[in-house]
């Protein structure tokens, strides 16, 4: 028998029909993962008999229930699933508008897409989403290419592209059409979905296998430091798990191939404006579970949905006042940011809309060097958006340019 290494070892999973059964073997997804830390642990009980030979006579396993998480490299597409399960919603594409005129203009970092009739804003578009002009007679430098939105009126999307290039004035260009790239998922008003995967740890060179079922997602982490890779970690809070000699996953479908992201590529708007003077960021998006023990089940019978917390930490250069007295004055204000996978025009993205987010400190650090202000937040609902406005009526929402 061999000894198991990590780098043998394949990480699937799927989506549950019925909360803590195992779902069929066929169709299921491998994950990319820099480590899974899935596992089966018991309650354990100690007899307090009082003996007179001094000693312990007994001693119990209880409740058994899964717990862990699995961590890795922020890339298009690959941890949509879990994501969405965080959020309570799918992720779900805007339809893409049609059969404008449309006519360019404003300056870097401001660009306009102005068309002739309509509204933006009947059509779905938000302030945060990456949209790009896929159709039309449309210069090379304006088709095809990620903006991000900083503006929307029902005439007007005003937006600053994500790899920093220009446009070009021009137009009206006819048969124009605008799409908001991939999908969106978000802490939606009603209908919340509740969903559960079986999760496989598979060990070829034992071999072995470890089904982790009614695995529920608790929390989602996304760091996005100012130098090295952007991670995603997601906490999950389960049920059971099997084993078994061979791999229960048959043939699940190969992990994504999406390029890995790195915070330094993309763009990041605090308070309405482009900052760059952010040394750090991290988002929590903390989705409560909780289950209650019965008598006669070592496991729980089910888990129950609590509400969607999102916080995180910004840290910054002690350059501007602006955050600082976003604390002192309790200014609500507003996060966006999008990161891609390189710099081209069209890059995969994952992109974040944090359109309330209330500030709950500003410390400063000391030394000889330069200043560093950390700068907590939490994120609140915002109760100003909704269809046909310039923001969604959310805490977060997330795009993903591969999302399923």
């Amino acid at each position: 028998m061999s000894t198991a290494s990590g780098i043998y070892k394949q990480v699937a999973y799927k989506e549950e029909v019925t909360y803590g059964v195992a779902p069929g073997a066929a169709s299921a997804q491998s994950i990319r993962r820099v480590t899974s830390s899935l596992d089966m642990t018991k309650d354990t009980y100690q007899s307090n008999e009082i003996r007179n030979d001094f000693q312990l006579a007994d001693f119990r396993h209880g409740l058994r229930k899964v717990g862990g998480s699995i961590s890795g490299e922020l890339s298009a597409g690959t941890y949509a699933d879990f994501i969405a399960a965080a959020l309570k919603k799918a992720f779900t594409a805007t339809a893409a508008i049609t059969g404008m005129s449309i006519t360019i203009g404003g300056t870097a970092g401001a660009w306009t897409a102005t068309r002739a009739a309509g509204s933006f804003l009947t059509d779905g578009v938000k302030i945060g989403d990456v949209v790009a002009l896929t159709a039309g007679a449309f210069s090379a430098g304006n088709l095809n290419k990620n903006i991000l939105v900083t503006a929307v009126t029902a005439l007007v999307v005003t937006g600053l592209t994500l790899n920093a290039s220009l446009m070009v004035a021009e137009g009206p260009i006819a048969a124009a059409t605008l799409t908001v790239r991939g999908k969106k998922s978000l802490i939606p008003q009603t209908g919340h979905t509740d969903k559960s995967f079986s999760i496989e740890h598979w060990y070829p060179d034992v071999p072995t296998s470890e089904v982790f079922t009614g695995c529920k997602v608790s929390k989602v982490s996304f760091g996005l430091p100012p130098t090295g890779m952007a991670t995603c970690a997601v906490e999950f809070m389960g049920k059971d798990s099997t084993t078994a000699v061979g791999q229960y996953f048959t043939a699940p479908s190969a992990v994504t191939t999406t390029g890995t992201m790195a915070a330094v590529n993309g763009v990041l708007r605090v308070a309405g404006a482009t900052v760059a003077n952010v040394t750090g960021l991290t988002i929590d998006i903390a989705a409560a579970q909780s289950g209650e023990p019965t008598v006669g089940s070592n496991t729980v019978a089910f888990q129950a949905a609590g509400r969607v917390i999102v916080t995180g930490q910004i840290t910054a250069t002690f350059d501007s006042t602006a955050m600082r007295d976003a604390f002192y004055n309790e200014t609500e204000i507003s996060l966006y940011a999008a990161f891609t996978a390189d710099n081209s025009a069209l890059s995969d993205f994952v992109a974040f809309g944090l359109s309330r987010i209330k500030v709950g400190g500003a410390s400063k650090d000391d030394g000889e060097k330069t200043i560093t202000q950390t700068i907590p937040f939490q994120a609140l609902l915002n109760t100003a958006g909704g269809a046909a406005l310039a923001s969604d009526m959310t805490t977060i929402s997330i795009q993903d340019s591969q999302a399923a």
